[in-house]
């Protein structure tokens, strides 16, 4: 589902705040597999950069929703 299928902007930034934590839970697991020695830094060094940046965009995306009085009420 995407964040842009919300029907009022309540809706949106939960959407978001999800994504936010799919993103977090993400980094946990890579952190994790590089911890107990499955993958070496240079194997996930790519994606643990890319889920950084996505969640910093998430994490941006929901502060400039909830500052912005556009989009009305449910």
């Amino acid at each position: 589902m995407l964040a842009q299928d919300a029907q009022t902007k309540p809706d949106f930034i939960a959407k978001l705040s999800v994504s936010r934590k799919e993103s977090r839970e993400v980094r946990y697991w890579l952190r994790l597999a590089l911890e107990t020695a499955v993958v070496t830094a240079g194997e996930i060094e790519w994606e643990l950069n890319e889920a950084s940046q996505l969640r910093a965009m998430i994490v941006g995306a929901i502060k400039t929703a909830q500052s912005s009085s556009q989009r009305g009420h449910p």
